[in-house]
């Protein structure tokens, strides 16, 4: 590693972290942004086309009007995204991936059905934590 470089990097960085340090605090608000439940599950949900609001409102389930509109409204603002808006009667809003967004979704995707698989063992081991912490309490 040439010492320009070496001095970009991360000191004692692994292989994941090897980022100039110039970037380090950028790179962190767009995984803060894109590593969210809401924009997993968001971008998930536009993996086989155009959505429209109320569809995407009804599929990710425990989401709030406001939460959805921001979400929806900070990956547009990130490119991952876009909104269309139709002149018809009732007015019509789409939103869809943009190549961006596509580069994205395997990795969404992956991390919503890896949730999706593991989800009853990751609930036992919460079950199973709680209750020793419960009994620890009681000693």
């Amino acid at each position: 590693m040439t010492t320009e470089i070496a001095r970009l990097v991360t000191p004692g960085a692994d292989a994941c972290g090897r980022l100039p340090v110039e970037h380090g605090e950028f790179v962190r608000q767009i995984l803060d942004r894109v590593g969210d439940k809401w924009s997993l599950l968001v971008i998930a949900n536009l993996h086989d086309g155009p959505r429209r609001y109320s569809y995407l409102q009804q599929a990710v389930t425990g989401i709030s009007q406001r939460m959805l509109t921001l979400t929806l409204r900070q990956l547009g603002e990130d490119g991952l995204i876009a909104r269309t808006a139709y002149a018809e009667m009732p007015p019509r809003v789409e939103y869809t991936l943009t190549p961006l967004g596509e580069s994205f979704l395997q990795v969404a995707t992956s991390l919503v059905q890896w949730a999706s698989t593991h989800h009853g063992e990751i609930r036992q081991h919460r079950t199973r934590a709680l209750a020793e912490t419960d009994q620890g309490e009681l000693n």
